[in-house]
């Protein structure tokens, strides 16, 4: 007994590392989105293009990672993973070097797609390492590992890349076209190197996962699983509602935490304050994961706790609206705390009782990501039409969100599953 829970640790441990490394390259792209603003000399809407080439490769990523994934298994998947986001970490600082955009724009799909690979082996893997029912408080501790990565990538690269960002667009500014272009090159060339180390730690910690003592989750539950469920995936509504749960969830979360850097821009904030946004929205997520591990299944069960991080979000979110400035921007930063424990708590809800379809039903989960693509560059987009309207149209797109994360905790989660002509039983919670 003790040997198994000593093993069981020891995974979560290692999972724990890997999803470190999903929030380092996740959370990068708040500043990321100012820095290729300024070296390229963007627009507002070009330069969330960051955001969207990012999370819309988990889309077209997701279903084949499901496939990589059932060939290779998940130890082997996740190592392959990080070697394809080794790659395009190279890519992206090469071309930031060469000032081309759209090389760097791919870069980042790449880098997206080793994402989505270890993303759809990582979160069912943490989640079947024990009772379901415990799943976000498991998810919740990854959280914390991947927050505290989210919390150093800005502050790292805001510090040693983007520091006097203010300066030098002030030189820009004032210089003629070939005095403008050699300080841009230079700037933009400052990111190569720590995307170059970025690389080789990848691909050393993906060798270190392919010899390490993780088991392969899936060849150990497979004979159960298939005594588990029966069906299609299209048998299971629960799980595309949750899919769209977070498809609404990853766009708030990528709102608050990478878009609150332009959205303190419009607010008329120095860019020297803004490029650590990002950071203190994360800062509120890690709190909100301490909270979220503490408090679920102990005290509240995860339904209920998103139930109630759905409404603080849509408070937060009219607060904001209604505020101006600082104030505004700090509610922004609340709703780090608001979203911590919708992931942990949408994801196991919407994979439970999926046995055997567990993969595929977490590659479509794993597609919504698509979100954190499509809403915020909307955002972008109403910012280049109309600017002075920035809290108007931040409020426009995340309550809406919000009230389906409400929805989801409430009523979708629960809508059971039908098999052959039959509809079985309303799934049991613990709410």
């Amino acid at each position: 007994m003790q040997d198994k829970v000593r093993s069981t640790w020891v995974s979560i441990a290692i999972i724990g590392l890997l999803f470190f490394v999903m929030g380092w390259f996740t959370w990068i792209n708040g500043p990321l989105i100012q820095f290729v603003r300024l070296a390229f000399d963007l627009s507002t809407f070009a330069a969330f293009l960051v955001t969207f080439v990012f999370y819309i490769s988990y889309f077209c990523w997701a279903l084949p990672a499901s496939v990589i994934l059932d060939r290779t298994g998940m130890k082997k998947g996740m190592a392959i993973a990080l070697w394809v986001m080794a790659a395009g970490a190279i890519a992206f600082g090469q071309f930031c070097v060469q000032r081309w955009y759209p090389g760097a724009l791919a870069g980042l799909f790449v880098i997206g797609a080793g994402l989505a690979i270890l993303q759809t082996a990582a979160n069912p893997y943490i989640s079947i390492l024990g009772p379901i029912e415990s799943g976000a408080q498991r998810i919740a501790l990854m959280g914390i590992c991947n927050k505290i990565a989210g919390m150093a990538a800005p502050f790292l690269l805001g510090t040693l890349v983007l520091h006097g960002m203010g300066d030098i667009a002030t030189q820009v500014a004032g210089a003629d076209a070939a005095t403008k272009e050699q300080i841009l090159d230079q700037f933009a060339s400052s990111i190569h190197v720590p995307y170059l180390l970025m690389a080789g730690v990848l691909a050393v910690l993906g060798l270190a996962i392919l010899f390490s003592p993780l088991p392969d989750v899936r060849g150990e539950s497979d004979a159960k699983s298939k005594q588990e469920s029966a069906g299609r995936l299209s048998d299971y509504p629960h799980v595309w509602l949750g899919a769209l749960a977070i498809f609404v969830y990853v766009a708030a979360e990528v709102m608050a935490g990478d878009a609150v850097g332009v959205y303190g821009r419009e607010a008329g904030i120095p860019l020297d304050q803004t490029k650590f946004f990002t950071m203190y929205t994360l800062g509120a997520m890690l709190i909100g994961y301490v909270a979220g591990f503490i408090l679920v299944p102990r005290f509240v069960s995860q339904q209920r706790y998103l139930a109630v991080s759905a409404v603080l979000g849509m408070v937060l979110t009219l607060c904001a609206y209604l505020a101006h400035g600082y104030a505004s921007v700090t509610f922004i930063f609340a709703l780090g705390f608001a979203n911590a424990m919708m992931w942990p708590a949408i994801f196991p809800l919407s994979i439970h009782g999926l046995g055997r379809l567990i993969e595929r039903g977490s590659a479509l989960l794993i597609m919504g990501i698509a979100g954190g693509a499509l809403v915020p560059q909307l955002f972008a987009l109403l910012l280049d039409h109309s600017p002075q309207q920035f809290q108007l149209w931040f409020f426009v797109l995340m309550l809406p969100c919000y009230l389906y994360i409400l929805y989801f905790a409430l009523r979708g989660h629960r809508v059971p599953p039908r098999v052959g002509n039959s509809v079985a039983q309303p799934r049991a919670t613990n709410a």
